[in-house]
């Protein structure tokens, strides 16, 4: 597919990671942008990983094109043709299109969307060089070849507009990573450091933005019978076709380098510090999310809905937010009304018509028990407050982990981040509750904490005599 030439162009977003979640949030504002006859920004896209040609190839027969069906909890459905993908870019590990189009300065952005698991991140914030593809490509890069993990190929990239002069960028996080915007610069200076490019490092450091951001909407995977719906809707053949719920968020650090589209025109929030927000959204949803995925799978369900309107697994994830989220975060400093956030997080998760599945939501547990749920155990045990409703939440996934272990879950459980002879080492430890608690990777500073594992021994007993069917 080739970029539109037919408007004036005020610049260029290259965007990484042309996922489901990226076509139902960023492209969606841009979308709205452009209905409101505001052209100028444009947008290509591409994977930098070849798990996704399929959706890459269908794309592309489509000039980019896609119909983006959305349900609210009352089950109104729309139908959104989205235009806004002007350029989709195959798969090439020599990344050699990408490299052309971030020299050219009309690029102002490069966006990206990967798992939480894809950063490699210490708690610290530097690499984690333990998993193989990232100590490969640092290896790859320190050689002059093209970087196939993110760091590398944005190392790739940025080298390439250095030499062509194309001049100062943005980097745009699009995840759901804490402070992601800081931790992506630490990471990439971290790489840049460890294959000794002090001359990319000086430049990043003098040209490059990495605005913090929140990002929201449940998107799930398109499910088969989506195409019909389309078909019968609007009658459309869309072999691109993609569902997620009506509801949108975008919270953004107003802090780039070559400018911006207008987001704040089209219902993003432009702000100060993402931080409110940011941690509202990943402890009172991301968690919460997690917690009725596991729980639900527990209790025999396949889907996030079902696990939101089953009262055992409900009220676990109401009392974590209301005994030890919202006292953590309320303060008349916070701009979120955190018990309607909380209410409108539950009444979203039990939207029966998104459909969104257990399996995609336990994805990368390793990484979310760190990244969602260790906060609050952390400021909780620091007030010396009880940890007892949001210790549920390990109890959950340990028993969620033992049936991973005896391959008793119903559906392929993936993790990236997880080590699979550690969390078989886990279940099969003499004390399974011990040694959880002692995981370095899940709790840090707080591994082997005492009160950590009274409270989550504890948490276990409830939900084994409340949660798992007898």
């Amino acid at each position: 597919m080739t970029a539109s030439t037919s408007r004036p162009i005020i610049g260029r977003i290259l965007h990484l990671g042309l996922s489901n979640f990226h076509r139902a949030h960023q492209v969606v504002y841009l979308q709205r942008l452009k209905d409101q006859g505001e052209t100028g920004w444009q947008l290509a896209g591409t994977n930098i990983r070849p798990d996704a040609n399929p959706l890459l190839e269908a794309l592309a027969a489509q000039d980019g094109n896609f119909t983006l069906e959305t349900i609210d909890p009352h089950g109104k459905v729309e139908y959104h043709w989205i235009t806004a993908i002007d350029q989709v870019i195959p798969y090439d590990a020599s990344l050699k299109t990408i490299t052309e189009l971030a020299t050219d300065p009309i690029t102002r952005i490069i966006s990206f969307t990967v798992t939480e698991a894809g950063y490699y991140l210490l708690e610290n914030g530097d690499l984690d060089t333990s998993f193989p593809d990232l100590k490969a490509d640092l290896e790859r890069v320190k050689k002059g070849e093209p970087g196939q993990t993110l760091y590398g190929a944005l190392i790739t990239l940025l080298r390439a507009r250095k030499q062509a002069g194309g001049g100062p960028i943005t980097l745009q996080n699009c995840d759901n990573l804490r402070h992601n915007g800081d931790r992506v610069r630490g990471g990439l200076r971290d790489f840049a450091q460890k294959i000794g490019d002090t001359d990319i490092l000086t430049w990043i450091d003098a040209n490059v933005r990495f605005p913090n951001a929140m990002v929201d909407r449940i998107t799930p995977r398109p499910p088969a019978e989506l195409k019909a719906r389309v078909k019968a809707a609007t009658g459309r053949d869309d072999n691109a076709a993609l569902g997620s719920e009506s509801y949108l968020q975008w919270v953004i650090e107003d802090n780039f380098a070559a400018g911006r589209p207008a987001w704040e025109k089209v219902g993003a929030e432009l702000v100060a510090s993402v931080d409110p927000y940011e941690e509202a959204k990943i402890r009172l949803l991301n968690a919460t999310h997690s917690c009725i995925a596991w729980g639900g799978t527990l209790r025999g369900h396949a889907y996030i809905h079902e696990g939101a309107r089953d009262a055992v697994v409900r009220k676990l994830a109401y009392d974590y937010a209301t005994d030890d989220v919202i006292p953590c975060l309320s303060g008349p400093e916070n701009p979120v009304d955190l018990p309607a956030y909380r209410d409108m997080v539950l009444e979203r998760f039990g939207n029966d018509a998104i459909r969104d599945t257990n399996q995609r939501v336990t994805a990368d547990s390793f990484s979310k028990i760190p990244g969602f749920i260790l906060p609050t155990i952390r400021d909780r045990l620091a007030r010396n407050e009880s940890i007892d409703s949001v210790a549920v939440l390990p109890a959950l996934f340990l028993e969620f982990l033992k049936r991973w272990h005896a391959e008793k879950l119903p559906f392929q459980y993936h993790d990236q981040s997880m080590d699979p002879k550690a969390a078989h080492a886990i279940v099969q430890a003499e004390d399974p509750v011990k040694a959880l608690c002692a995981d370095r990777v899940l709790w840090q500073e707080l591994a082997g904490d005492a009160r950590l594992e009274a409270a989550v021994r504890k948490a276990l007993a409830r939900v084994q005599k409340d949660v798992i069917p007898g």
